[in-house]
């Protein structure tokens, strides 16, 4: 039961940012420099490979924070919100700032990126304390 509580979490934070980053896709290219083709869209476009490698890393996260919630004894739909949060915004958020920082990125991408890690990490805890 937990594998299918930890792979429903994974889509849930998914779909999460693919609804997240379509309505912050314009200022999330400028911030991160992507160059755009003559409609808009990322040059070169998108595989899906990507979104494999991008749902698997998830799932790691995911899993992790499964274990991290067995361990602290995290049940409630409240405290999987609130842990959630806690590992996006203070465990995630801050890795990318650094990244982003020596790698002399605009702030405004880690704001976005770090919007979407808190975001992905408080519906993995929600849908995580519902299995």
């Amino acid at each position: 039961m937990e594998l299918f509580g930890v792979l429903v979490a994974t889509l849930a934070a998914f779909a999460a940012g693919a609804a997240y980053y379509g309505a912050l896709a314009d200022p999330w290219m400028t911030a991160s420099g992507i160059e755009r083709d003559a409609a808009g869209k990322p040059k070169g476009g998108q595989t899906p490979a990507m979104f494999a490698i991008g749902f698997l890393c998830q799932l790691v996260v995911c899993g992790m924070m499964r274990h991290v919630f067995s361990l602290s004894g995290i049940e409630t739909l409240g405290a999987g919100v609130v842990a959630g949060l806690g590992i996006g915004l203070f465990f995630i958020t801050p890795w990318i700032a650094l990244n982003n920082l020596y790698g002399m990125r605009p702030r405004l991408l880690t704001v976005i990126d770090g919007g979407y890690a808190t975001l992905a990490c408080a519906t993995m805890g929600l849908v995580l304390t519902v299995f």
